[in-house]
């Protein structure tokens, strides 16, 4: 049973060192059996932690299921599974936004600041505008109301005359979606004109391309140089 030099201490009296040297050859021999077996990567997860009894988490899942739960939790790929995890696309995350603010406007509902906060993130990033930008424009036009109507006859939540509207082809300037798609997209136009200058592109927004032109800044005009200030209060 023993080697010979085991047997040889053995003979000697050296009894307690013999089995001292035998349990350390043992371990030995045990742990390179174990490093040459294939490990399961869920019994690195769920250890058995040094129970002997104590069967892999792997092995639990299998003796109660005819299924392979422990290959299906490591790729749910290989097999065929009744569910999905769905990751919205920023176009199908427009597409809801724009779907649930047209609920609204269809039921004759008011849509409330989150929803229209919403609609703004999804259209200016449609169009790569700042949001900020665009919901500082909407507090200083309307102050978030798509029913606002000014004097000059300027229409939701960016106050859009009926010329620019129809342009724009906005068929109803009083709801959420259409305005604000109308709106961002004027506002871009005018950020292009000026290569990206936010003061003169509002001040155009507010008074028109052609008095920017005109002045080759903001026009002088009291009404159009507060709309600017108070727009970047807002916005910066």
């Amino acid at each position: 049973m023993f080697s010979n030099f085991i047997q040889n201490l053995l003979n000697t009296g050296g009894q307690a060192q013999a089995m001292q040297r035998y349990a350390q050859i043992a371990n030995r021999v045990n742990n390179l059996t174990a490093a040459e077996e294939p490990q399961n990567p869920l019994d690195a997860i769920y250890p058995n932690n040094g129970k002997i009894n104590s069967p892999s988490f792997e092995k639990v899942l299998q003796s109660t299921s005819k299924s392979n739960f422990g290959t299906l939790l490591l790729d749910p790929q290989l097999k065929k599974v009744n569910a999905n995890i769905v990751t919205q696309s920023p176009q199908i995350s427009l597409t809801n936004a724009l779907q649930e603010a047209a609920a609204l406007q269809a039921n004759q509902q008011p849509a409330t600041k989150s929803q229209i906060l919403n609609v703004v993130s999804q259209i200016s990033k449609k169009h790569g505008v700042d949001e900020k930008l665009v919901q500082a424009l909407i507090k200083q036009e309307s102050g978030f109301n798509p029913k606002a109507k000014s004097k000059a006859g300027a229409m939701g939540l960016m106050q859009l005359m009926p010329s620019t509207a129809k342009n724009l082809g906005v068929k109803d300037p009083y709801n959420t979606v259409q305005n604000v798609e109308g709106g961002v997209r004027y506002l871009k136009s005018m950020l292009d004109k000026y290569n990206g200058n936010v003061i003169l592109a509002l001040a155009a927004y507010n008074a028109g391309p052609g008095a920017v032109d005109k002045y080759d800044g903001v026009p002088p005009y009291k009404e159009t140089q507060n709309y600017v200030r108070n727009i970047l209060a807002n916005y910066l």
